[in-house]
């Protein structure tokens, strides 16, 4: 295996091998994915198994590849493999997986045994393409066959002596979780994920597509500055947008950067995760004075790489309609990073959860720096103990989200925040202090001066701003404990009356307030009020006139 500045998933690979640590390799994540290839030819695009024959592969004389579409072939050293005495026997190269598994498995037999006779020795390396379609996750199976390939594959990583021999195996799979237990599990096999490329990685993608699209890649071009803006995407998504591009004779231009990310990363992301790119700040944020100074405190950290002292995540938990979903989006957009909101990451198909939050998991180290938000924290991340009804995938859910919320490498890089009007509701672990560092409650208007102030400043945005004059005469009907929520639906409501027969800001949200109704019941309000304050991590972010209320004095 060469000696050449390799990515760090393939220099892992080549340590490993050299130091007889593996002989198997399960390659994993973004396997599907354009490869840049650095070459002595100079560099050029390829698929992984590209990556494998000519960069990590040169030295082997023969490469075996197997896939369900082509079967079994000899990619390279077909005159060596022409010589085994058992190939007459053979015919065909078989198509089916079990005969072509046990062809290779044969083959690296004979291998060895030429060595072992002191005959010339045969270098041989073998790819399974597509594993997880002939090797695949199925929960108590009973299928011989399957079994069979399983128990061959297993035993060539359990071997200790492959690299002893010339011998290394490579099997690859969308996800580790889409493979067989007994393939799955081997700890004598290398899992190695292949992460989404970097910035270096999509600078190299740009150069050598620029010939190929001169008129969407123009002269003078920064190549660092797109890739850098561009983190999170796959060399194949951005390869087939420039194409397209170039086609339509457009030019890539600053301004498309944005929207470019977010809808490269959402393609390749599937319906897994919501791209936010924000674009209002904490300034938007009406009211909160302590929590926003609190959170610019942070981000001024952030922006000095001084992580030491930057939590890990936030829970914003209060009442419903408090706006915890906007604060952390103005967080974000305050920070200058993306927010990554988790969607549809559960399936029914055995295996297919845990395969779904692997590929989010590579997503987000690829991002760099992002704000991962979790709505209704309290129903979305599962649980320790499993449920009756569902074999176990919510307590792995819980587990891979446990741990990837607690890995401190990502501390400064990925910031998570959950939002919840039940924090009670969280599992106490994943709301410990190296999780979730800060909770920050929100809650409604504690006077109706606050709830002035938050109703004036939505109204103002509606294009109907009132006056100093009828924000006083309007005070007393101001209800208590506002949300932002209840205080937004008024305020959309007065603008409507303005455009439908009552043209006076004041007298329209006077008729609004005159009829109001809470949204939702006043004791529910309350309640999830005190699970907010009793989580709260700091005194200082629970206002005097809510203690009060709340304890009835």
């Amino acid at each position: 295996m060469p000696d050449a500045p390799l990515p760090a998933w393939a220099s892992e690979i080549v340590a490993r091998y050299d130091s007889g640590a593996a002989g198997q390799f399960i390659l994993h994540g973004n396997v599907a994915d354009r490869m840049l290839l650095r070459v002595s030819g100079g560099a050029k695009l390829g698929r992984l198994n590209d990556y494998l024959l000519d960069v990590l592969l040169p030295r082997f004389q023969v490469v075996l590849s197997y896939d369900p579409g082509m079967g079994l072939r000899v990619e390279r050293g077909k005159e060596i493999f022409a010589e085994w005495p058992s190939l007459k026997e053979l015919g065909e190269m078989p198509s089916l997986p079990l005969p072509a598994v046990r062809v290779i498995a044969h083959f690296l037999q004979y291998a060895r045994n030429l060595r072992a006779v002191g005959a010339k020795s045969v270098s041989v390396a073998v790819i399974l393409r597509d594993a997880q379609l002939y090797v695949p996750m199925l929960p108590q199976s009973l299928n011989h066959e399957l079994n069979a390939i399983a128990s061959i594959v297993r035993s060539w990583g359990s071997d200790t002596t492959l690299a002893t021999h010339g011998q290394a195996v490579f099997l690859i799979a969308d996800r580790i979780n889409h493979l067989h237990p007994l393939v799955a599990d081997n700890p004598r096999s290398a899992e190695i994920g292949v992460p989404l490329p970097d910035a270096s990685e999509l600078a190299g993608a740009l150069e050598v597509l620029k010939p190929e699209c001169p008129k969407a890649l123009e002269d003078g071009i920064d190549f660092a500055k797109i890739a850098s803006r561009l983190a999170g995407t796959s060399i194949a998504a951005l390869e087939a947008f420039l194409r397209q591009r170039n086609h339509a004779g457009k030019p890539l231009g600053d301004a498309d950067l944005g929207e470019l990310r977010k809808a490269l990363v959402e393609r390749d992301a599937g319906e897994l995760i919501d791209f936010i790119e924000p674009d209002r700040t904490l300034d938007d944020v009406i009211g909160l004075e302590g929590v926003k100074t609190r959170l610019r405190q942070d981000l001024g950290l952030w922006r000095q790489d001084d992580t030491a002292a930057l939590p890990m995540g936030y829970l914003f938990s209060g009442p419903v309609g408090t706006g915890k979903t906007y604060l952390a989006e103005c967080l974000a957009g305050e920070a200058g990073v993306p927010v990554v909101t988790l969607r549809n990451f559960r399936d029914r198909w055995v295996g297919s959860t845990e395969a779904n939050l692997e590929k989010i998991f590579a997503l987000l180290h690829a991002l760099g720096r992002c704000i991962v938000f979790v709505d209704e924290a309290d129903q979305a991340l599962g649980r320790r103990a499993a449920g009756s009804g569902d074999s176990g995938v919510s307590s792995r859910v819980y587990s891979m989200l446990a741990a990837e919320m607690s890995d401190t490498r990502n501390r400064g890089k990925i910031l998570w925040i959950l939002a919840s009007s039940r924090p009670d509701l969280i599992e106490v672990d994943l709301k410990r202090p190296g999780r979730i560092d800060v909770k920050v409650p929100i809650f409604p208007t504690a006077t109706q001066e606050e709830g002035m102030v938050l109703l004036g400043a939505l109204c103002k945005r509606r294009g109907i701003p009132l006056d100093d004059a009828a924000k006083t005469s309007l005070l007393p009907l101001v209800p208590p404990w506002l949300t932002p929520g209840a205080a937004e639906a008024l305020a959309v409501k007065a603008y409507r009356l303005t455009k439908t027969g009552t043209p006076d800001p004041a007298a329209a949200l006077r008729t609004c307030l005159q009829g109001y109704r809470p949204p939702v019941d006043p004791s529910i309000i309350r309640a999830q009020m005190q699970l907010a304050a009793e989580e709260a991590t700091d005194a200082e972010f629970v206002p005097k006139e809510v203690s009060l209320y709340l304890t009835g004095t």
